[in-house]
């Protein structure tokens, strides 16, 4: 399988306008529990019209960059679309890092080696070739100047600019002329307006990578260059200076930039917003030994016998659910999210919003296994658990929506892929199972989870799973951290003559 079908579809919100106008936010995850996990927003509007990508977090040491795309996720648009990457670099978020791997905005130009880097930036490069405009965000050093002035104010400095790759661009396959230097100053101009610091102004910055003489070689192999020479769309790099003390003010910033760029395109939004909180943990779900679940609050300990297993599975905050990971020291790596531990040795769980640690639980071994400072049982919690809406799943390509407890009938012969499951609290998404009945994804490790294998209907099926005993009639189990919470049917029915093609 590879690696593009390797992705969960936790939340799809959709509005239904009386003009009969389709809105939807489509939400994926790639490389899910893992340092590098990689979440794409889709939304699309009540009316049609172009799409505008915003890329933040490609370097992880620029907060201004993912903390502002971030904001961008939950947005409903009156019409236009947006596809919004808060975090295209995790694991380099993870550490406050410009990239582990190195820079992964040096990476559009084509890579010989196939690793997590690489496979992020060809996924992006696909959202890149469905967009008609990019905004990628940034945080850099100094403030740009078109002239010398001192040491932090210069034309090699990034900060409080409009980067282009050059002021006009004509597009050798199409013709068009892209001008990329009146698009920016007309978005400097707005929103000069409403920045009160004159150094804080925004200025056009033209990189003019395109041409031989250009003193930013480097950047032809960024994202904006290769959206502008590849896919032949306006593409920026919205920088924020990192000598701006206070995050707040870089994301109202970025806001004001975004904002412009949507009203410049043609892009109506119905409910931005702008959340600089502090990160406050509610509680851990962590399950011990396969079979108890507790919950954890920050500051507890909790107590494990030596050889306990261990699996963090659900990470629990009012103000927070992207940009979360936990890491049990001397585990694993940075984000031990959904990972299965035997735990031999003290040690703590961090939790993680972006680099920011906002958490700490330690972890102590005793036979006895008594504490004062015992974490609660789930059960003990007052919070409902989540409900299965929809499964979508493809049938020979074409999509279908199938409600809880509904039934899905299929030809014997079509093939299946569950695609995606929709339950009406997203934040448990990362806790669910999608389970097909008499089906195997992967016989080597088979952990019931289903989403994203073919699934053929006329081999491979297990009868004694079948709830008719004759292999007919299969149920799609969905479990949230080992509790069902919704079931689909699958009705298997004999192809028609009428529905067989040559």
């Amino acid at each position: 399988m590879s690696f593009q079908l390797k992705h969960m579809l936790f939340l799809v919100s959709v509005f239904v306008t009386a003009a009969g106008a389709r809105a939807e936010t489509v939400h994926k995850t790639y490389f899910e529990n893992t340092d590098y996990e990689l979440h794409v927003y889709e939304i699309h509007g009540h009316e049609s019209g172009p799409t505008l990508m915003i890329i933040g977090g490609i370097q992880g040491d620029e907060p201004g960059g993912y903390l502002s795309a971030d904001m961008y996720a939950d947005i409903s648009l009156a019409k236009g679309n947006l596809i919004v990457v808060p975090r295209a670099n995790f694991h380099a978020i993870l550490l406050n890092q410009r990239g582990p791997n190195g820079d992964m905005n040096r990476k559009f130009a084509g890579q010989r080696n196939q690793d997590t880097d690489a496979r992020i930036v060809s996924i992006l490069k696909e959202l890149i070739s469905r967009s008609d405009v990019l905004l990628n965000l940034h945080d850099g050093s100094g403030f740009y100047r078109p002239t010398w002035e001192d040491n932090l104010h210069n034309p090699m400095r990034f900060g409080q600019s409009i980067i282009a790759d050059a002021d006009v661009y004509r597009g050798p396959q199409s013709g068009k002329v892209i001008e990329l230097g009146r698009i920016a100053q007309r978005i400097c101009d707005q929103v000069n307006q409403h920045v009160a610091e004159e150094q804080y102004k925004f200025r056009f910055n033209n990189h003019n990578t395109i041409s031989k003489n250009t003193k930013h070689m480097e950047q032809r192999l960024s994202a904006t260059y290769y959206s502008l020479t590849h896919h032949e769309i306006p593409a920026f790099g919205i920088e924020s200076s990192k000598q701006i003390p206070s995050n707040e003010l870089k994301l109202r910033h970025k806001a004001m930039v975004i904002n412009a760029f949507m009203n410049e395109f043609g892009i109506v939004p119905e409910n931005p917003k702008i959340l600089v909180e502090k990160p406050e943990l509610n509680h851990l779900i962590v399950l011990i030994n396969g079979s108890e679940r507790v919950a954890v609050k920050n500051g507890e300990t909790l107590l494990l016998a030596p050889g306990d297993r261990v699996v963090i599975e659900h990470i629990d905050m009012d103000n927070y659910r992207r940009g979360l990971a936990a890491d049990i020291i001397g585990m694993g790596q940075l984000n031990d999210l959904g990972k299965d531990y035997q735990i031999n040795f003290p040690t703590r769980i961090i939790i993680r919003k972006d680099s920011f640690k906002c958490a700490s639980i330690d972890i102590r071994l005793d036979a006895d296994k008594t504490a004062s400072t015992a974490p609660t049982r789930v059960a003990e919690l007052a919070t409902a658990w989540p409900r299965l809406e929809f499964l979508t799943i493809k049938v020979d390509g074409q999509r279908r929506e199938v409600g809880d407890r509904d039934t899905l009938k299929v030809m014997i012969g079509q093939v299946m892929v569950i695609t995606e499951a929709v339950i009406d609290q997203p934040s448990y998404g990362k806790s669910l199972v999608v389970n097909f009945k008499g089906f195997v994804g992967d016989m080597k490790n088979n952990t019931g989870e289903d989403r994203g294998y073919e699934i053929h209907t006329d081999n491979g099926m297990m009868r004694k799973y079948s709830l008719d005993g004759r292999g007919r009639v299969y149920p799609i189990v969905v479990s949230c951290m080992g509790r069902d919470i919704g079931t689909v049917i699958v009705r298997l029915v004999q192809p028609q003559a009428s529905n067989l093609g040559r």
